[in-house]
């Protein structure tokens, strides 16, 4: 078997399992909260704690996965899961239930989307784009699988029991990644002195990077979340809102797919200018349009497109400029505001939806976008030779 079919096939299954078991509070948050005594916008805000969680470890992983690879912090990443899960099936009052989150978001640092890409590049290199959009449609089937699944297995057993088989999963994807993947030839002792090769970028491009990418995420996360009340709240039924937010999925797999069948041709960078620029005519016409048939159809589909490929390139773009190590260092310390967008942009948006209504939504949603491309432009100025 070629070696990055092994690394896909591998990375695959484990960032589904990850990803997959992470997101049970979109099943089985009611149920935690009957079970704890707890009110249900503190159970949801595990989900909170682990992003925020998962961000500010991440910075400190980088020397982590120069020195010992990728595949050693996937397995290890994998087993904190793994008690995680252990220590929620196990809590009986919030300070439990939330610590738990808390080892969930330091073993995801380790073990989830950044890592996986981590361990692409270690073994491609500036060829890893490819391979990084091939894997992103795959973990992208998470949801898909583990949502029905979780709702079987509610059916049949307690939320306290699906924690627990959930662990067993994630032991099982941590011996998949520690035998599974080879052992990587890049893992380096950290040198006490840099060694004498090309400049690293300046530390304002990777300022630039990490804020392009932040601004865009803050309203492709906190669209995810409150996307369906958004329209209704511009006056689409309610039936169309569920439906056209459901459709939103195959779009941006579809711009994944694109994105990937033309990856020879362009890189993250030029895939962000293209999307940047389609994510921001997509919250124009819903903020001049409103709820009118092309104003709503116009939005889904160009926004799908966008957002889709933005997802692609946040993982991308950064080999435009970062290369080996420096991929790593770069990835691990842009998840700590990525992560905190996460957590941050969904309540931000839905207080706004909520407090003001959703012209004010999209009017900040344009700001982060409009901002965010102006910062890609410069970024193309920097482009390495």
């Amino acid at each position: 078997m070629p070696v990055i079919l092994r690394y896909l096939i591998v990375l695959a299954i484990g960032q589904n399992i990850g990803w997959g078991t992470v997101g049970l509070l979109a099943v089985l948050g009611t149920d935690i909260a009957v079970g704890l005594s707890l009110p249900p916008p503190l159970v949801f805000a595990g989900s909170s704690v682990f992003y925020v969680t998962m961000g500010l470890c991440a910075p400190f992983l980088g020397p982590a996965f120069i020195r010992f690879g990728a595949r050693t912090l996937l397995a290890a990443g994998s087993l904190g899961a793994a008690l995680g899960f252990i220590l929620l099936a196990s809590s009986q009052e919030a300070v439990s239930y939330l610590a738990a989150w808390c080892i969930l978001g330091l073993a995801g640092s380790a073990s989830l989307s950044t890592a996986s890409h981590i361990a692409l590049n270690e073994a491609l290199g500036p060829r890893a784009r490819n391979a990084i959009g091939l894997l992103m449609l795959a973990s992208g089937l998470s949801g898909t699988i583990f949502w029905p699944t979780t709702a079987y297995l509610a059916g049949l057993t307690d939320w306290r029991m699906i924690c627990l088989t959930f662990a067993a999963l994630l032991l099982l994807a941590a011996a998949l990644y520690a035998l599974g993947l080879p052992r990587p030839k890049t893992t380096v002792a950290l040198p006490d002195k840099a060694p004498e090769t090309a400049a690293p970028p300046a530390q304002t491009t990777f300022y630039l990077v990490a804020a392009a990418i932040a601004l865009n995420a803050f309203v492709t996360f906190g669209f995810s979340a409150i996307l369906i009340e958004l329209l209704k709240s511009l006056g689409v039924q309610p039936e169309l809102a569920i439906g056209l937010a459901s459709s939103l999925g195959i779009i941006q797999v579809a711009a994944r797919a694109i994105d990937l069948l033309g990856g020879a041709k362009w890189d993250g960078l030029a895939t962000a200018l293209v999307a940047a620029p389609s994510l921001l005519l997509s919250l124009v016409l819903l903020l001049v349009f409103g709820a009118s048939w092309f104003g709503v159809a116009g939005f889904i589909l160009i926004y799908g497109i966008g957002s889709g490929a933005l997802a692609v390139s946040r993982a991308t773009m950064p080999l435009v400029f970062y290369d080996k190590a420096e991929y790593a260092r770069a990835l691990t310390r842009i998840a700590l505001p990525l992560n905190l967008i996460s957590a941050a942009a969904p309540p931000a948006l839905i207080a706004l939806l909520d407090g003001i209504g959703p012209q004010a939504v999209l009017v900040a949603a344009v700001a982060c976008s409009g901002l965010a491309l102006v910062l890609l432009l410069l970024l193309n100025r920097r482009r390495p030779a």
